[in-house]
């Protein structure tokens, strides 16, 4: 196995494998993972797919959070596809407008965008078993037929709102960060800012300028260390396209640098404590204040809720003009937002930094898999999947960044071309072997989410508090507990002796 330059496990070979026309694939999101799907597929000499996406352009979480500040927390020459390097980068930590120009890019050079169906919103996916096949209907009233079928949503794709008393009474302008309303002029407005997680942490230093008040309620503080980014000098733009090599040491540099972090995420959550003083010395070297300190110190270990990375947040937060409002907001009033403690603050717009939706990732009734069994009702006891992308009941469906899959530690490219190997290893199976349907069992589904819960149990998320990584019963499920090349490892192959097969008659 390869790891020096983070190329995807895939055979390179340009022979092409034979498409059957029973062979039909569909592929929900044109985003990194949808894109990645698609571009693999292609190299392999498979043509024989349609991408539905939603939106009217490609780009996923890059092309809808436009928000002011908007960038990647990690690193651009690890977060790009291996088998597609940019030596372009302008900044060691990429901004949004730069990615998506760059997945725009990479599906002109592969020709994916004939493929992508625009405007095209899954509404309901429902497997036949008389006929093997999966009957997909979109928002515009299409539907389509496809043998196999591979969710490339991604989880940070449906915003999350806060259920606060009278939100829909609020006479001023709301809008997610996701959603950002680049028509609401905020300057001299009295805005109210509700949540301080990664999003609120890039765009309130945006805002705070031009704003007359701020106020920022804050739920939960986050850990917040120093953000090494710089812009990418010529001489290394020149040097990485003259001499390729020279980017893939950068890239394979940046790469073991941030694996070394599972260390303590992982294996022992008292390396924590280092990063916790960076941490520290970092807020109070730009906060002066001793109360507004005391506000934005976490009471948890560093890692056990999203490490945050940041160079200009804490300054805003301490201008004369920014409130760090820290009582629960009671109730939401027509131009005010009330605090458990009685205090009404006037607004005159209000944005929510809180996040995705990530355990209600899919809803009710939209997967319906063997039986007319719901995906939701699945999930009943927890979300679960087969190395995070097959799950029992569901035949030729897999989930590209599905159930701990997530990072808190290094870049979500590499799990995305790690899964696009074992899905694409799949389908050449299913064509080579004549395979109708392929499906997980139930007893390999559950012997790996078991090992998979067992070797977290020490983790660094699993020492006390709240966050999006945990489901109700307190079960991380979103993130994977280990190496990615450990991931790698696992999805190289798609490993037939797990799955129930049956073959076309």
């Amino acid at each position: 196995m390869r790891l020096n330059s983070g190329a995807v496990a895939l055979d390179d070979s340009n022979a092409p494998v034979a498409v059957a026309d029973g062979m039909p694939i569909l592929i929900i999101g044109a985003g990194f993972a949808g894109l990645c799907t698609g571009i693999q597929l292609k190299r392999a000499g498979i043509s024989s797919f349609t991408i539905l996406e939603r939106a009217a352009d490609l780009g996923g979480t890059w092309r809808d959070n436009d928000y002011p500040g908007c960038a990647c927390d990690v690193e651009a020459h690890l977060y790009s596809f291996s088998f597609e390097p940019n030596p372009g980068w302008s900044r060691l930590f990429a901004e949004r407008r730069e990615i998506w120009q760059y997945l725009r890019r990479c599906a002109d050079k592969h020709g994916i965008a004939p493929h992508i169906r625009f405007d095209s919103e899954v509404t309901r996916a429902e497997w036949s078993e008389a006929d093997g096949l999966w009957t997909v209907r979109t928002s515009s009233g299409a539907e389509h037929r496809a043998r196999v079928l591979v969710s490339a949503m991604g989880a940070l794709s449906n915003p999350a709102y806060p259920a606060i008393e009278g939100l829909d009474r609020f006479e001023g302008a709301r809008f997610h960060s996701a959603s950002w309303d680049h028509d609401c002029d905020l300057g001299g407005k009295r805005v109210a800012v509700i949540g301080t997680g990664a999003s609120a942490i890039q765009f309130v230093p945006q805002i705070v300028p031009r704003a007359g008040r701020v106020d920022l309620y804050q739920r939960t503080p986050p850990w917040i260390v120093p953000k090494p980014d710089r812009r990418v000098t010529r001489f290394e733009r020149f040097l990485f396209r003259r001499l390729p090599f020279t980017q893939r040491l950068l890239r394979t540099a940046i790469y073991w640098k941030l694996e070394s972090r599972v260390l303590a995420f992982a294996v022992n959550p008292k390396l924590m404590k280092i990063a916790q003083r960076a941490a520290r010395h970092h807020m109070r070297r730009q906060v002066k204040d001793p109360e507004l300190r005391r506000k934005l110190t976490p009471d948890y270990t560093i890692g056990c809720k999203r490490i945050l990375i940041s160079d200009d947040f804490y300054p805003a937060v301490s201008r004369p003009h920014v409130e760090l409002v820290t009582d629960a907001i009671r109730e939401v009033r027509a131009r005010s937002l009330v605090t458990a403690d009685g205090r009404e603050r006037a607004a005159d717009a209000m944005i929510f930094g809180t996040g995705f939706k990530v355990q209600e990732a899919v809803p009710r009734g939209t997967i319906i898999g063997r039986g007319g069994l719901d995906l939701v009702d699945a999930w009943k006891t927890g979300v679960e999947a087969y190395k995070g992308t097959a799950v029992a009941g569901f035949p030729n469906l897999f989930f590209i960044l599905g159930p701990n899959t997530g990072l808190g530690h290094s870049s979500m490219v590499y799990m995305i071309e790690s899964q696009v190997t074992y899905v694409v290893d799949a389908v050449r199976q299913m064509l080579a072997n004549g395979w109708r349907a392929v499906d997980v069992s139930v007893d390999a589904q559950a012997a790996y989410n078991r090992a998979l819960q067992a070797r977290q149990v020490g983790a660094v998320w699993a020492t006390g508090c709240k966050s999006w990584y945990l489901d109700e019963r307190g079960r991380n499920t979103a993130l994977w507990p280990g190496f990615t090349f450990r991931f790698r490892r696992e999805t190289r192959r798609f490993d037939r002796d797990r799955y129930r097969i049956s073959t076309t008659p």
